[in-house]
């Protein structure tokens, strides 16, 4: 197939499971400010540092208070991580792609960019948020779904997976990474009421809080839930699984040994990891070179399969990334 397509799906995946997760991870914090106590130092910054998108947001001189931080990542053109850039670029990607894309995917999405984009005002109010969030988790939902049931699970299927499964591995490296970094300082004292509803909001951001009570029959503790999302094998959203996938896709496809060798490197990584001794100490060292690590997961398919990848769009897609560490 074309580098050019093949690109262009790659990135399509990457936005439309940006879009899933940004919206989870909104929905989560709204719903988590509502139980904590009003002085409790926990607001809507974090969400910019788990995009990596403080700075942009700070260039505007804006305050980070929940009304501009949910306008910003909803539907701030300006942020090119926003829900409705997110959805624009994946809408286009898609366009120039309908050849290899089934037709309901492409209906799905450019239905989805529509409402969010007359709906906004719904987004921004608590009233309608969860509504308004929650369609987009399940269309995003239901995008993966088309795409996995309906289109031939050739080479182009692989870069759809490839897309979706990096930007997941990600984000996952990035929710441990901020919503950890208070908790972990008093993992060794007894978990508070406080301390616990935090860590499941952790796990309900990558809805991920059933599948670990199944695993881990204990209650939520931090060490317990950094080696559920980092090494559980079978959980579609930790770190190991998703490598995993990588790992399948590109056995399949010829030329793999570059993106393969960073892949297994990485797997290993993870797998080795002592997490015992990192809830401890280390744990954001560690997670940096995670990000370093899909970083060069990342330029290595680029290198391989998307030679021609020097446009606009690709360079611009590349600034928008969060494959590389905060």
């Amino acid at each position: 197939m074309l580098s050019r397509v093949a690109e262009n799906i790659y990135w399509m995946a990457r936005y439309i499971e940006r879009v899933e997760n940004t919206a989870r991870i909104i929905n989560v914090n709204t719903n988590l400010l509502l139980d904590l106590p009003r002085d409790t130092p926990f607001g809507w910054e974090p969400l910019l540092f788990i995009t990596s998108r403080e700075d942009t947001f700070y260039e505007g001189n804006q305050t980070p208070d929940e009304i501009s931080v949910i306008k910003f990542m909803i539907g701030d053109r300006g942020n090119p991580g926003s829900i409705l850039s997110s959805l624009s670029y994946a809408r286009e990607d898609l366009r120039t792609t309908r050849d290899v894309v089934p037709r309901e995917a492409w209906e799905q999405v450019n239905d989805l960019y529509l409402y969010v984009q007359n709906h906004l005002e719904m987004g921004i109010s608590r009233r309608g948020r969860y509504e308004f969030l929650k369609r987009i988790i399940l269309s995003t939902q239901q995008i993966t779904g088309l795409l996995a049931g309906t289109m031939s699970h050739t080479y182009a299927y692989d870069f759809v997976r490839l897309g979706r499964n990096l930007e997941r591995a990600d984000m996952t490296t990035r929710i441990l990474d901020v919503r950890s970094a208070n908790l972990l300082l008093r993992q060794g004292e007894e978990l508070t009421p406080f301390d616990n509803i935090q860590w499941m909001s952790v796990l309900k951001s990558l809805s991920a809080y059933q599948m670990y009570r199944q695993q881990v029959r204990l209650r939520v503790r931090g060490p317990d839930v950094l080696k559920f999302l980092l090494q559980d094998p079978l959980f579609p959203r930790t770190v190991c699984h998703c490598l995993g996938e990588l790992e399948g896709c590109l056995r399949k496809l010829p030329r793999n040994s570059a993106p393969l060798e960073s892949v297994s490197r990485l797997k290993q990584q993870v797998n080795a990891a002592k997490i015992s001794e990192l809830a401890y100490e280390g744990l954001h060292q560690f997670i940096d070179q995670l990000q370093i690590g899909l970083g060069d997961i990342h330029e290595q398919i680029t290198a391989t399969y998307f030679p021609s990848a020097i446009s606009q769009q690709t360079q611009a897609s590349a600034q928008t990334s969060i494959a590389t560490p905060v």
